[in-house]
């Protein structure tokens, strides 16, 4: 097979798409190649499953440790199951690329993605993304694509596109975009509070890169790719036509009932009793196939919910099209948690739980860039029960970890810096029951939860999502979406930010591309929903409570002298176990002498500081300081004062009277509160008892004078 290679310039660097080299098998199969990333893209297409009634498509994107020159972490040393981080761009994969599938097309198709080389200055999700389109187009599936994708940021008023980590770390945005020569139809950001002008103008920026792309593919497809063969099902008139005079004006009234359980029902009654009428379930033949009178009265369905938004501005729950649902909200109902809030909008309900920990309880990230750490973390839960469903209960799926990467990310731009709050926060959303937006409503709940942990967030985030339907003539975006929206609509734009701007997007699209005028009006119209909701959360909690919950970690940060962290730690650690064992605090020190000091009391805390800082700055004349009895003599008690460092209390300093003997006051293991009142020569350190007794004799005449 003849190898064929194009390439361009994209941001600086040579994007190169070569095929007829590797994965000569496949249906299609490109190496993509950007600076030193290596992406191979491969798609298979397979005849449909029998008895099947739905598009198979399949997108798998796995980084391969020995891209970086790594080992794969854990016991095995294999690659496993895909982290998160692949999971995430798995679903940015599939998203732009599942549209732009003719209907009626039901053949398998699965696309792989294996990251070869990483480049240590930037990401290779983008990479994946041209090489499975690449690949995709160049097979005889019937793709209408192909599509392109770039990342762009914004650093000193400048948009980059494909920037660097380090660029993305000082960036306003981290945005991603796909699209195809007709337009944007995926668009996923993580943003510090940018106007909305700011973002479109990114947008607008990147898709004249993702054009080049698709140029770029196009090319590769016109000397490389395979004929096209696939015949589009011709549409029976008869069965539809038969659907429509059966079910048309019974399905218009169902759809207008109010409730989401109670509509369902009704619309689930009609579509049995025509299916049972024309395709009887146990009949021996029958003139239609069920899952032709199925597919029948869904398309009718879908035009039936379409033409009711267009023609009368009415939705299936009553709502006009900027209508919000009531929204209803709580904090602290959950005694022992950290923080807590229920979030309702609708019937759409979440439980937001905040959790906050020590820096023991980071989450490592290790994958083909730099091994980081997270000290906030956002998880999302889908139960079964929360749509009146009952179904196998497993782990987190794709839909559970873009729901909550999604939330966190519209969080972490209000988050304090971990030097004013050293936390490691963790929230949970819980979902309990659902009717769209989910994860807008794990935003909501999300901030309220915060704000209840005590966690001093900058501004709150509400999130709201924007529906849109359309037909030749005319096009109108719904506010708040329900899941029938979702499902029947053109889009489900979900955007979340502040009163100052936005933070997180993510715009899923099921028509082929979404016009730049249909984002401005979304941003819009997201601000105003978004302020709206802004209100009425901080009617329940109008800023974070001034103290963290008394079940929470009290947590002291102290820098002491770098070359000081061996005397603290001690041989063998002995120092610091030391004082966790005599303070119940966990201590951790960082190489540039940061210590974090964290205890379930204030009481340890502070203690667990005194200690640490008497290690670090030194023992004074004149502090007092808690010790403990380390041995007795004739002449006196020994008493450690800080780990390795001890005193002598002279038999006559243990008291303001007569002492005989030494183990009359005290006995190894007491603690003895002592002041400092020598440090000779050679180090020796002089304590007494008697001054304090003393000192506080006086004040108490002091005091009833």
């Amino acid at each position: 097979m003849q190898t064929h290679k194009v390439q361009t310039q994209i941001g600086g660097r040579t994007l190169t798409l070569e095929t007829g080299k590797i994965g000569k098998q496949a249906s299609g199969a490109v190496m993509a190649s950007y600076g030193d990333c290596v992406v191979l893209g491969a798609t298979v297409r397979a005849q449909p499953r029998e008895g099947i009634d739905f598009f198979p498509l399949t997108v798998d994107y796995r980084e391969k440790a020995y891209a970086g020159g790594k080992f794969p972490g854990g016991f095995f040393k294999r690659e496993g199951r895909p982290t998160n981080k692949e999971i995430l761009t798995m679903r940015m994969i599939d998203r732009p690329i599942r549209p732009l599938f003719p209907k009626g097309f039901m053949d398998e198709i699965q696309i792989q993605t294996f990251v070869l080389s990483a480049d240590p200055e930037f990401d290779a999700d983008i990479t994946a993304i041209v090489a499975a389109s690449a690949s995709l187009a160049l097979s005889d599936a019937p793709f209408e694509g192909p599509i392109g994708a770039v990342r762009v940021g914004r650093v000193g008023g400048r948009y980059i596109i494909n920037p660097t980590y380090e660029q993305v770390e000082a960036s306003e945005f981290d945005m991603v975009l796909a699209g195809h020569p007709d337009g944007v139809n995926m668009i996923e950001v993580g943003a510090q509070e940018t106007p909305e002008d700011v973002v479109l103008k990114g947008i607008r920026a990147g898709y004249e890169e993702i054009r080049r792309i698709c140029d770029l593919i196009s090319q590769l497809r016109a000397v490389a790719g395979k004929p096209v063969s696939w015949t589009p099902p011709e549409p029976n008139q008869a069965l539809l036509s038969k659907v429509r005079e059966m079910a048309y004006d019974e399905m218009v009234k169902r759809r207008q009932i109010p409730g989401k359980l109670e509509r369902q029902t009704a619309v689930k009654e009609l579509y049995d009793q025509v299916m049972d009428q024309l395709s009887p379930k146990d009949a021996q033949s029958s003139e239609f196939e069920r899952s032709a009178v199925f597919n029948a009265l869904h398309e009718m369905e879908e035009e039936i919910v379409t033409r009711m938004v267009l023609e009368s501005g009415k939705r299936s729950d009553g709502r006009g099209p900027t209508d919000i649902r009531p929204i209803s909200a709580e904090v602290g109902f959950l005694p022992r948690t950290h923080g807590s809030a229920l979030f309702c909008r609708g019937e759409t309900q979440s439980i937001v739980v905040a959790t906050l920990g020590t820096a023991r309880d980071e989450q490592i990230v290790d994958g083909l860039a730099e091994e980081y750490s997270k000290k906030f973390m956002l998880h999302y839960n889908f139960p079964p029960f929360c749509v009146g469903e009952a179904r196998r209960i497993m782990g987190p799926g794709r839909r559970e970890i873009g729901h909550g990467a999604l939330a966190e990310r519209s969080l972490e731009a209000v988050l304090p810096t971990a030097e004013s709050f050293p936390y490691t926060i963790r929230l949970v959303s819980e979902i309990t029951e659902s009717n769209g937006s989910s994860s807008m409503a794990s935003v909501c709940g999300g901030t309220l939860a915060l704000m209840d942990a005590g966690v001093p967030i900058s501004q709150p985030v509400a999130g709201i999502s924007i529906g849109s339907f359309h037909d030749q003539n005319k096009r109108i975006l719904v506010t708040d979406i329900i899941g029938e929206e979702d499902h029947f609509g053109d889009m489900d734009f979900k955007i979340a930010g502040t009163q100052r701007g936005i933070t997180g997007i993510q715009l899923d699209l099921k028509e082929r591309a979404i016009a730049f005028e249909t984002i401005e009006q979304a941003f819009a119209q997201a601000r105003k929903a978004r302020l709206d909701i802004l209100r009425a959360m901080l009617t329940v909690l109008p800023r974070p409570r001034a103290e963290i919950s008394r079940y929470a970690p009290r947590i002291i940060t102290v820098r002491i002298d770098p070359e000081k962290i061996g005397l603290l730690i001690g041989p063998g650690g002995k120092g610091i176990r030391r004082i966790e064992a005599e303070t119940g605090a966990t201590i951790d020190i960082e190489d540039d002498g940061t210590v974090t000091i964290a205890c379930s009391d204030m009481e340890g805390a502070q203690r667990a500081q005194e200690m640490v800082e008497l290690v670090a700055v030194g023992v004074k004349v004149g502090k007092i300081y808690k010790g403990r009895v380390c041995s007795i003599k004739d002449f006196g008690a020994f008493i450690e004062i800080a780990p390795g460092q001890d005193g002598l209390c002279h038999i006559s300093e243990l008291s303001d009277g007569y002492v005989k003997s030494v183990s009359d006051v005290c006995k190894v293991g007491d603690i003895m509160e002592v002041k400092v009142i020598l440090i000779d020569d050679q180090g020796r350190v002089k304590l007494s008892r008697k001054a304090l007794l003393k000192e506080s004799r006086e004040e108490r005449k002091s005091t009833s004078a």
